[in-house]
C-alpha cells in the first residue's frame, strides 16, 4: 500500500494537517501568513525538488520497433531464410526474410504509440500559479512551487499542488480528475477530525490537477510533485508494466511446437532420406531443409497480424477504438469487467422523476436535459387545486440553483448542462412545469447564498421580493425537515408534527428505496429585521414544500448487454466514486446484482482488508463504492491473481493506474481524459457499455477465426509433406511433386487471402453463450492437428498425387507410378498439376473451416463475400504461376492443357463434403447425449 503523500517538513503535519486550526497550519508548515521569504522559498526547493512529475523511463521507440523482428517466430522465419540461402535457394530465402519484414513492419505501424502518459498528466497542471511571498501576491512558475507557499486560488485557476486551506469564500472544487465524480465539492478552511473519509474527501485540502469552480481562497502548500495526489496517480500508471496479451503467450507455443514439430520431421526425414535412398549426403540435407520450410507455416504470423486488424476494424464500426492489436483477442478472453456508473452504465443525465407534494405522488415524464416532457398525476393532468402549489416548490427549487441549462448549439447537438447535474435535472423539471424561470429570476433577484456544504447538506438562497425577502432552500430531506415547522398541504399550512414528519420521512425512503436521488425544498418569509448574514439565522422556521426524486437513468441498451455478459459467463463488478447505496440500487436495476444484501466495500473497508479477505469478498456479489485509484488497481490486481482476464472501463486520471494494469483498459471517448485515454487499450466512442459487450464477442470471434485460418493453413501441409515422403520412400523412384518453391506459392500465395478471409467471419450464432476460453486451451489442438494431418490432409494429398499421375498418364506413361521423367516440361507441368490441385482443394477447405459445427449451408454460402474474394485472388495467383514464363522459372512449373482443369475442380467441393459428413454426424452424436441427458433428469 502506498503510503500517505507529501512529507514536507516532517511527518506529523501531513498526517494530521486536516485535524489542525488554521491559526496552527502556519506553525506546521513553518511557514506564515505572509508567505514565504524568498530565501526560505529557495531552500525548501533545494529540500523538496521541483513541483514537476517525474518520468518512468521507458523501452526506446528503437527497442520496440526490434522487437517486432526478434521474437521466437520471427527468428524462426529469419533462420529458415538464411539456411534456404546456404542451400542455394535464393529466391526462398529472399521471400522469407521479405515476410518477416513486412509482417514486423505492420505490427510495428499498428502498435506503435509515443508513452504519453506522463505528458497527458503534465498538460493537466498550470504553467504559472499565484503565490503570496514576502506579504505579496506574485506569479511564479509551477515547478517553483513549494512546501509552505500559500497559493491565492480564485474562479478558473488550477491548482498546482496539494495544500491545506487557510482561508476561503463559497469555495467550491471540482476533483472529477481525481474521483471521476463530476460534482464541485464545497471547500472549507475549518479543522476535519479523522474519520473513515479517505484523504481525498477531506473538504479543507484541496489537490494538484483540480479545478476552481467558484469561490476564491488561500492555501498552505503541503506536497508538490510526485508527492500529491496527483503524483502518486502518475506513479502508479507509469509504474504499471505491459504484460503480454494471452493471444501473443499463446503464439509463442504455437511458434515453439511448430519449430519442434518442422525440426523433428526434418531430422527424420534427413535420416530416412540418407539410410533409404542413393541421395547423397548434401542433398538430403538440402531435402530435410525442405521439409522443414513445408512445416513451418510462413503465412500464420501475417495472418493472425491481419486477422487483428481485420478485428479492430469490425470493432471500430462497433464504436469500439482498438490501439493495441493484441487487445481484441485479449477482450474475448475476457472473465471478469470492472465498470465504473456514471456515463458507462447510466446516461450521466440527472433527471427527475418523481415529486411528492400537498400529500400527492406526481411523476415526471422524459429523460435527460431535454426539456421535453410533462408533470402528471397517474396519467392524468395535475388537479388544479395542487397546481400553484406545485409551481411554487418547483419555482423555490429552481431559484436555489447555480447551474445552466444550453440549448442545442453548432457545438454540441444536444441540450447540455454547465454546472451541477442535480441543479440541471431541477432546471428542467421547471421547464416541465411550464415555468419561465428567467421572469422568476427578475422578478425575485438574488441578494445572497449559502453554498451546499457537506456537513449542512443543505443550499440556501435569499431573493428580494418588494420590500422583504424570501428564503428558498433545498437539500437532503432528513435535514431540510429538522429546520422545518410547518409544511403546505393545498391552500393549507399545517403544524409540522411528529406524525407527519414520520409520513414525509416514509415517502423519502420509498423514494430512496427505488434508488432515486432525493431533495427535499422548504422556503420562509424572512423577517424585516432579520440578520441574513448567517445560515444559522435564516435556515430555520421554514415551511416544507415538497420532495423532488431523480436519478441518472441507466442506458435503455445496458440490460440487455448485462444478460449477454451473464449468458457468456463474464462477471460484472462495478467500481464507482459515488455512494455505495445508490451505486447497488443501479446495479440491481440492470442486473448486476441480484441478491437483496450484496456486499458493499468502501475505500476505507478496503484498506483495513487482507488479500485472502479481498479474495473472499471478490467471489461473491459485491459492489466497490467511495474508492481511491489505489483501491481500484488492487481490486484489479486481486482479481488477476485470482487467475481471471480483467476489462477496467474509466474516464477519470483517478482510473489511469487501474486501466494500465487491467489486461484490457477501456476508455471513454466523449468524456474521458486524455490520460485515461492514453493508458487504455481500447477507447469508446459513445461512451457505452454496451459497446464493451459487443466488442467482446468480436474478441472471441477473432480467436475463432484465428482456429480456423491455423486448421485451413496446416490442412495444407499434408499435401506439401506427401510428396517428399514418396520420394524418399521409393528411394527417389517417385519424383518430388511438390519442391520447395512451389510449397512457399501455396504458404505465401495463393494460401494467403482465403486465410485472411476466414479471419474476417462474422462471430458465429451463439458465440456469446458459451464461458470465455479456458487459457490452457491453445489455438493448435489435438482435434485441429487430427482434421488437418489424418482427415483434410489424407483427402488433399490424394488429390495432389492423383493430380501430379494424371499430368503423366495423359501424357503416354498411363498405370506407371515409378521411375517416371524428374525433369523436363512434362515434369514441371506435373508439378504445376499437382500444386492446382492443393489449391482447388483449398476451395473446399476454406468453405468448410468457415464454421465449426453448424453446416456451411446454414450460415449460407455467400455470407462471407471476402471468402469469395479469396478464391478468386488465389484462381488467379496459380494461373498466373503456371502460365506467366517468367513466374514458371522462378518456381518450377509448366503450362498444362485447360482441359486438365476438369479433373482438378472434379476434386474442388471434396474437403468440404467431408466436413459436412463430420460436422453432421458430431451433431447427431451431439443431439444423441442432449437426448439421453434429459431422459436421465427426467
Amino acid at each position: 500500500m502506498i503510503s500517505e503523500t507529501g512529507r514536507v517538513l516532517n511527518e506529523e503535519p501531513v498526517m494530521h494537517i486536516h485535524t489542525a486550526r488554521v491559526e496552527d497550519v502556519y506553525t506546521l508548515c513553518k511557514t506564515q501568513f505572509t508567505g514565504l521569504t524568498e530565501q526560505q522559498a529557495a531552500q525548501n526547493l533545494s529540500t523538496s525538488g521541483k513541483n514537476i512529475l517525474l518520468k518512468t523511463k521507458k523501452k526506446s521507440p528503437l527497442v520496440r520497433f526490434l522487437a517486432n523482428f526478434t521474437h521466437l517466430m520471427a527468428i524462426l522465419l529469419w533462420v529458415g531464410g538464411f539456411i534456404a540461402i546456404f542451400a542455394q535457394m535464393l529466391q526462398l530465402g529472399i521471400a522469407i526474410w521479405m515476410v518477416n519484414l513486412i509482417n514486423g513492419l505492420f505490427s510495428f505501424w499498428q502498435e506503435f504509440r509515443a508513452e504519453k502518459a506522463a505528458e497527458a498528466l503534465m498538460n493537466l497542471l498550470p504553467r504559472q500559479v499565484r503565490v503570496i511571498r514576502d506579504g505579496v501576491i506574485r506569479e511564479i512558475p509551477a515547478e517553483n512551487l513549494v512546501p509552505g507557499d500559500i497559493m491565492a486560488l480564485s474562479e478558473g485557476d488550477h491548482i498546482s499542488a496539494d495544500a491545506r486551506l487557510v482561508e476561503e469564500a463559497a469555495l467550491r472544487i471540482d476533483q472529477s480528475t481525481l474521483t471521476g465524480e463530476s460534482h464541485p465539492v464545497k471547500k472549507t478552511s475549518e479543522p476535519f477530525p479523522d474519520s473513515g473519509y479517505s484523504r481525498i474527501e477531506f473538504p479543507n485540502l484541496v489537490f494538484a490537477g483540480t479545478n476552481v469552480v467558484s469561490g476564491t481562497g488561500k492555501a498552505v502548500v503541503i506536497s508538490t510533485g510526485m508527492k500529491t495526489e496527483f503524483g502518486k496517480v502518475a506513479d502508479l500508471t507509469q509504474a504499471i508494466k505491459e504484460e503480454q496479451s494471452p493471444l501473443q503467450k499463446e503464439m509463442v507455443y504455437v511458434t515453439r511446437m511448430v519449430t519442434f514439430v518442422a525440426v523433428s520431421i526434418g531430422i527424420i526425414f534427413f535420416l530416412l532420406l540418407i539410410t533409404l535412398t542413393p541421395v547423397s549426403l548434401a542433398e538430403s540435407f538440402i531435402f530435410a531443409l525442405g521439409m522443414i520450410v513445408a512445416f513451418v507455416p510462413e503465412g500464420l504470423l501475417p495472418t493472425v497480424t491481419l486477422a487483428l486488424a481485420r478485428g479492430s476494424q469490425r470493432m471500430a464500426k462497433r464504436n469500439a477504438l482498438i490501439k493495441r492489436l493484441s487487445a481484441v483477442e485479449t477482450l474475448g478472453c475476457t472473465s471478469v469487467i470492472c465498470t465504473d456508473k456514471t456515463g458507462t452504465l447510466t446516461q450521466n443525465e440527472m433527471t427527475v422523476k418523481d415529486i411528492w407534494v400537498s400529500g400527492q405522488y406526481l411523476t415526471v415524464t422524459g429523460a435527460g436535459y431535454d426539456p421535453v416532457g410533462t408533470i402528471l398525476s397517474g396519467n392524468n393532468p395535475v388537479p388544479v387545486d395542487i397546481r400553484s402549489m406545485l409551481t411554487r416548490m418547483l419555482i423555490t427549487a429552481g431559484l436555489c440553483t447555480n447551474a445552466r441549462l444550453l440549448p442545442p448549439d453548432d457545438e454540441f447537438s444536444e441540450w447540455s448542462v454547465l454546472g451541477d447535474p442535480t441543479e440541471a435535472a431541477l432546471l428542467v423539471a421547471v421547464k416541465k412545469g411550464g415555468i419561465n424561470l428567467e421572469d422568476e429570476s427578475h422578478k425575485l433577484p438574488r441578494s445572497r447564498e449559502f453554498p451546499f456544504d457537506s456537513r449542512r447538506k443543505l443550499m440556501s438562497t435569499i431573493h428580494l421580493s418588494g420590500n422583504r425577502e424570501i428564503l428558498c432552500l433545498k437539500g437532503a430531506p432528513k435535514e431540510v425537515i429538522r429546520f422545518c415547522s410547518d409544511i403546505s398541504i393545498g391552500e393549507e399550512l399545517l403544524t409540522l408534527d411528529e406524525k407527519i414528519r414520520n409520513d414525509v420521512i416514509a415517502v423519502n425512503d420509498s423514494y430512496a428505496l427505488k434508488g432515486l436521488r432525493v431533495l427535499a425544498v422548504a422556503t420562509r418569509n424572512l423577517p424585516a429585521d432579520i440578520d441574513t448574514s448567517s445560515p444559522d439565522d435564516v435556515e430555520r422556521d421554514l415551511t416544507f414544500l415538497g420532495l423532488i426524486a431523480m436519478m441518472d437513468p441507466p442506458r435503455p441498451e445496458v440490460s440487455d448487454a448485462v444478460i449477454r455478459c451473464k449468458k457468456a459467463s463474464i462477471r460484472i463488478i462495478m467500481i464507482t466514486g459515488d455512494y455505495g447505496l445508490t451505486a447497488k440500487s443501479i446495479a440491481r436495476r440492470i442486473g448486476i446484482v441480484q441478491s437483496e444484501n450484496p456486499r458493499i466495500v468502501t475505500g476505507s473497508d478496503l484498506d483495513a482488508m487482507s488479500s485472502e479477505d479481498l479474495m473472499k469478498a471478490l467471489s461473491g456479489e459485491v459492489i466497490f463504492a467511495r474508492v481511491a485509484p489505489e483501491h481500484k488497481l488492487r481490486v484489479v490486481s486481486t482479481l488477476k491473481d485470482m487467475g481471471h482476464i480483467v476489462a477496467v472501463t474509466g474516464d477519470g486520471v483517478n482510473d489511469a493506474p487501474a486501466l494500465k494494469k487491467a489486461d484490457i483498459g477501456v476508455a471513454m471517448g466523449i468524456t474521458g481524459t486524455d490520460v485515461a485515454k492514453e493508458a487504455a487499450d481500447i477507447v469508446l466512442t459513445d461512451d457505452n457499455f454496451a459497446s464493451i459487450v459487443n466488442a467482446v464477442e468480436e474478441g472471441r470471434a477473432v480467436y475463432a477465426n484465428i482456429k480456423k485460418f491455423t486448421g485451413y493453413i496446416f490442412t495444407s501441409n499434408t499435401p506439401e509433406a506427401v510428396p517428399f515422403i514418396l520420394f524418399a520412400f521409393s528411394k527417389t523412384r517417385i519424383p518430388l511433386a511438390l519442391d520447395v518453391m512451389p510449397i512457399l506459392a501455396i504458404d505465401l500465395g495463393t494460401d494467403l487471402l482465403p486465410a485472411l478471409a476466414l479471419g474476417s467471419e462474422p462471430p458465429e450464432k451463439g458465440i456469446m453463450n458459451n464461458p470465455p476460453r479456458n487459457l490452457n486451451e491453445h489455438v493448435i489442438t489435438r482435434s485441429l492437428l487430427i482434421k488437418s494431418y489424418l482427415w483434410l490432409g489424407p483427402i488433399q494429398s490424394a488429390a495432389a498425387m492423383s493430380a501430379f499421375y494424371y499430368q503423366y498418364w495423359t501424357n503416354g506413361y498411363w498405370g506407371q507410378f515409378l521411375d517416371l521423367p524428374a525433369s523436363g516440361p512434362l515434369y514441371h507441368s506435373a508439378v504445376a498439376m499437382a500444386l492446382a490441385a492443393v489449391v482447388t482443394t483449398q476451395i473446399g477447405n476454406v468453405l468448410a473451416q468457415r464454421t465449426e459445427r453448424r453446416s456451411i449451408f446454414e450460415v449460407g454460402l455467400f455470407s462471407n463475400r471476402l471468402v469469395w474474394v479469396g478464391i478468386a485472388s488465389e484462381l488467379i495467383i496459380i494461373l498466373l504461376i503456371i502460365y506467366v514464363p517468367f513466374l514458371q522459372q522462378v518456381i518450377g512449373t509448366a503450362p498444362f492443357p485447360l482441359e486438365n482443369w476438369f479433373f482438378l475442380f472434379a476434386w474442388a467441393p471434396a474437403l468440404l463434403i467431408a466436413e459436412e459428413f463430420r460436422k453432421g454426424v458430431a451433431r447427431w452424436i451431439e443431439k444423441k447425449k442432449t437426448i439421453s441427458n434429459q431422459g436421465d433428469i427426467v
